[in-house]
């Protein structure tokens, strides 16, 4: 923080001092900066709008999975690059509610997808539910992927 301030007067004096040499220089410099977070700001709309291509559907299924391992996923990649990784928190919401009732301890698993997806490829598997609060049961909740972190 103190060479942050440092250098921001530096730059001060020296564009008051000198400003037919400095000020051609600041220029090219903030081009420069605005590229790079034009460039940004490209790469994150990139990102999201391939994570929006991606159909994750989370469900219930006891009868379809092991015991230990009640919760299938589905997902199916409908973007034309492939997914390298996929990271996933699930919260559990009652119908028509906003609440989550998943507790996201330090001990709740962490889901990950398949290590590479084709474009337009599907994968299934099962894997354990997250912690629900007390009081609630895995039937009574419908679950839900969010902060989808992934790697085209």
């Amino acid at each position: 923080m103190l060479i942050g301030a440092v250098l921001i007067l530096s730059w001060l004096i020296l564009l008051l001092r000198y400003p037919a040499k400095a000020l051609p220089v600041s220029l090219a410099a903030a081009v420069c900066l605005g590229v790079v977070g034009l460039w940004v700001v490209w790469q994150d709309s990139q990102e999201t709008r391939q994570l929006e291509r991606l159909e994750l559907r989370l469900t219930y299924a006891p009868e379809q999975c092991p015991a230990d391992n009640p919760l299938r996923v589905e997902l199916h990649n409908g973007n034309e690059v492939p997914l390298l990784a996929l990271r996933w928190r699930v919260a559990a919401y009652r119908p028509g509610d906003t609440v989550n009732l998943a507790d996201n301890v330090y001990t709740a698993p962490r889901y990950r997808g398949p290590g590479e997806l084709k474009a337009g490829g599907d994968w299934q598997d099962c894997l354990p539910l997250p912690p629900l609060r007390p009081g609630y049961r895995a039937q009574t909740v419908e679950f839900r992927a969010e902060h989808l972190q992934g790697n085209f």
